[in-house]
């Protein structure tokens, strides 16, 4: 793959600062791109190291205005690197057909250009659709339906009844459907409550590797479109994700939670059981949710609390040693003073 400068600029809607002829075959990071590359910088604070570069061309937002280099200037770097990019490195067509040592089940329907590899376990009454890919080891278990354009990766469990939408992308490892936490308690023993439910994934969602979203306790667990996830995150039972939501490593999802649209929930971020996260709201590294969340608050810190605050209480946690010294001083005087 080669272009122009003046090509991939058109292709981003960006605007060209410089000649428009340079041949570009490669996209790099900043310190590693070479003269037939191109590379981007997010903000200005990357200025004096554009010119350093080894790349011919950078990808800069429009508040940058000159170098010595050739720039495509966007609005958005992140998402022209991404269109960029995926011209570069487009995905390898996968072998089309069903490997004999995959296993498959009675009553197996399936769409175009479907691509099974070995190892691949498909249950009875599952439909797949068109160009969908299942790769080594994945398992799906009985009644799964499948859209169109979906590749799920190697070791990847699917289990009864669940279903995905289209453009789904399932990174190694996950499993979709496991049984949710539901036991009963008589004080002595816990008895499991049976998970009867599905999992739902909508269209366009990408699950990032090592997820477990279990399947509801009655209904459904259900992921909307556009949602994307990132590695290791658990989903508890009957949990609603809403469409473009983010959730970045490790985030842990207590059951019966509902999610609004265009959230973000970062790292390590917990969720108590029975809550509300709101439309575009923000969840901090590390914060543990225990009471709900309103439409566009950003709350950061254990427990939870909004931003604003936090960054307070941050600030007074390292002094406490020293006040809590200054207290007992002063409750000292006071004793003297009460017995005068």
């Amino acid at each position: 793959m080669e272009l122009t400068v003046g090509k991939i600029a058109e292709l981003v809607g960006g605007e060209l600062a410089g000649p428009g002829d340079c041949i570009i075959r490669g996209v790099a990071a900043l310190d590693e791109a070479g003269p037939e590359d191109i590379t981007f910088a997010t903000s200005a604070r990357y200025r004096e190291r554009i010119d350093e570069t080894g790349a011919s061309a950078v990808i800069v937002p429009f508040e940058i205005d000159r170098s010595k280099k050739i720039l495509v200037r966007v609005e958005n770097p992140y998402l022209a690197l991404a269109k960029v990019s995926g011209l570069f490195h487009a995905v390898s067509r996968p072998v089309i057909g069903i490997s004999q040592q995959a296993h498959v089940g009675k009553k197996f329907r399936h769409g175009k250009e479907i691509s099974i590899y070995a190892g691949v376990f498909i249950g009875d009454d599952v439909t797949l659709g068109d160009c969908v890919t299942l790769h080594a080891g994945v398992m799906i278990g009985n009644s799964v339906e499948i859209g169109n354009n979906v590749v799920v990766h190697p070791n990847v469990s699917i289990l009864d009844r669940c279903q995905i939408g289209n453009r789904v992308i399932i990174q190694a490892g996950s499993v979709i459907g496991s049984e949710g936490f539901g036991f009963a308690s008589d004080g002595d023993k816990y008895y499991k409550i049976p998970q009867v439910g599905i999992v739902r994934i909508d269209d366009d969602v990408e699950i990032g590797a090592c997820n477990t979203i279990d399947r509801a306790t009655f209904g459904k667990t259900w992921i909307k479109r556009g949602v994307k996830t990132d590695n290791l995150i658990q989903i508890a039972h009957n949990v609603v994700v809403g469409e473009d939501t983010v959730l970045v490593a490790q985030v842990g999802i207590s059951g019966s939670v509902t999610i609004g649209n265009h959230a973000i929930l970062a790292a390590q971020a917990g969720i108590a059981g029975h809550l509300n996260i709101g439309d575009r709201a923000t969840i901090g590294p590390q914060a543990g949710i225990a009471k709900s969340v309103p439409d566009g608050q950003v709350v950061t810190g254990s427990p939870g609390m909004p931003h604003r605050l936090w960054l307070r209480v941050s600030n007074i946690i390292p002094k406490l040693p020293d006040m809590k010294k200054k207290l007992r001083e002063l409750e000292g005087r006071i004793e003297e003073l009460e017995k005068v």
